[in-house]
C-alpha cells in the first residue's frame, strides 16, 4: 500500500495548500534539512510532474520554507538528488 505523505504550506498572505511530501534531504554535514515536494502539477511538454525544492527552517515551534538562492548551496542539493538517483535498490 503507497501511503502520501501530505504536508500542509501556509504561504506569505496565510493562504493554505496542501503538497506531497516525495522526500526529505539532510546536507552532507547534517546542517541543513530540505524538502522535495509536488503539488500534483505535470508539466505539459514531457508528461513528468513539477517537484519543488526548499530549504527546511526551524522557526520556534513551528517551521519554514525558505528558496535555495546560493549557487554553492544548489550544487550540494543536486549532489544529495544524484546520490538518491544513483543509489542501488536493496534485493530482500
Amino acid at each position: 500500500m503507497d501511503t502520501k505523505e501530505m504536508v500542509e504550506l501556509i504561504d506569505i498572505d496565510g493562504l493554505s495548500s496542501e503538497v506531497e511530501a516525495v522526500t526529505y534531504l539532510n546536507s552532507e554535514d547534517d546542517k541543513r534539512q530540505y524538502i522535495v515536494y509536488t503539488k500534483g502539477e505535470i508539466q505539459e511538454q514531457t508528461g513528468n510532474q513539477v517537484i519543488y525544492i526548499a530549504k527546511i527552517i526551524k522557526d520556534g515551534p513551528k517551521f519554514r520554507l525558505e528558496e535555495i538562492t546560493d549557487d554553492v548551496e544548489w550544487v550540494d542539493v543536486q549532489h544529495l538528488l544524484k546520490k538518491i538517483a544513483n543509489a542501488q535498490p536493496r534485493v530482500s
